[in-house]
């Protein structure tokens, strides 16, 4: 399992399908997700702060803390027929499935760590240096064009049959 970091939050030029860039902390590689609206806009508000408004994914850390436990962070674990499964980990052992978009959301929303598999990376990972030739340094409006001009390339049917 690798730990990533969120590069980027797009929309998808031809689908309009909002797509999160998941980019290795210690590796040179990234991976598009192609998200569901709900969760991207949970993802583009970002990371919680106290006087945000409570959105519903709000409702689960106080939950799962009253219960007497703790949720680490989410993984995508695996990729088959195009579609990634993903669990959210709690008590650094136990994973509950549940769509990726809304594991990213919520590790998003309460900065949580977001693992993806090895193999995943293997089988569909990209350079980041092929999406950001000016690299993640460039000034972010050059950083966007790049990453624009990758995704004109790019659908979900290029990693299976929807990339979710």
């Amino acid at each position: 399992m690798r730990e990533m970091r969120v590069l980027r939050l797009v929309v998808h030029t031809r689908t309009r399908e909002p797509v999160l860039l998941l980019g290795e902390i210690d590796g040179d590689r990234c991976l598009p997700v192609f998200l569901h609206r709900a969760p991207a806009e949970v993802i583009a508000a970002g990371r919680r702060t106290e006087s945000d408004p409570p959105l519903t994914q709000d409702v689960l850390l106080p939950v799962v803390a009253g219960l007497g436990h703790r949720l680490d962070g989410a993984e995508i674990t695996e990729l088959r027929d195009g579609r990634f499964s993903a669990a959210l980990v709690f008590d650094s052992s136990t994973r509950v499935q549940v769509r990726p978009s809304d594991a990213l959301a919520v590790a998003v929303r309460y900065g949580l760590s977001i693992g993806v598999a090895d193999e995943i990376l293997d089988d569909v990972g990209q350079p980041i240096t092929d999406l950001f030739p000016d690299g993640t340094d460039a000034p972010p409006d050059q950083q966007l064009r790049d990453f624009r001009e990758f995704l004109d390339d790019v659908s979900p049917d290029d990693f299976g049959s929807a990339g979710r």
